[in-house]
């Protein structure tokens, strides 16, 4: 009996905080509240899920250098040798995902490319910063729809290849590894 009690307990509990999450989101209300489906979600994923959103629309638009503690200012890469740009782009890729900003597409670049992006494209981006720790924002270093031949080359599987010509008519650029494969963490962590 005491581990039903605690069940309905836990259950009552949730349904509580459904009801908290969907007040405080009323004055956010818009389309994306409808794609929450009560019937299909348990209600502890529902408020998973609504918590998420209100984190959303309570969350700061900061340039992602603010992200960090101190923030983090690169010095210009015209100031930089080779091997020392390389070293503080290393340290740099690992302090991004550090603060679950991961960087995807980016063994096409250059060490220098990528400093250069990170430097004048990525750090003074203004997103939105969520303090949720399965929360990673996905910078992605190349855009197929305007560079379709570095993805095609170096990103597509076959099957994408094969549709992207099957769509266009335009013939494919060879595949060929990555020029510049880095180890670095490129994706978020599973939960």
């Amino acid at each position: 009996m005491t581990e039903l009690h605690e069940h309905n307990h836990d259950e009552v509990d949730q349904l509580l905080l459904n009801a908290a999450l969907r007040d405080a989101l009323e004055p956010f209300l818009d389309e994306s509240v409808n794609m929450v489906n009560s019937h299909t979600m348990t209600t502890s994923k529902e408020n998973e899920y609504l918590a998420s959103m209100l984190a959303w629309e309570r969350a700061p638009l900061l340039p992602l250098s603010s992200w960090f503690e101190p923030e983090l200012k690169l010095p210009d890469p015209d100031e930089l040798a080779d091997q020392e740009l390389h070293d503080l782009l290393s340290d740099t890729l690992n302090k991004l995902y550090d603060n679950h900003i991961v960087l995807d597409y980016i063994d096409h670049l250059s060490d220098r490319e990528l400093y250069c992006l990170i430097v004048r494209d990525i750090l003074p981006a203004e997103e939105k910063k969520l303090d949720l720790p399965k929360n990673y924002l996905h910078w992605h270093c190349l855009d197929w729809n305007t560079q379709p031949d570095p993805w095609l080359r170096y990103y597509a599987t076959g099957e994408e290849r094969d549709r992207w010509a099957l769509y266009t008519g335009d013939p494919l650029p060879p595949s060929e590894p990555v020029p510049y494969p880095r180890q670095i963490p490129s994706r978020a962590p599973k939960n």
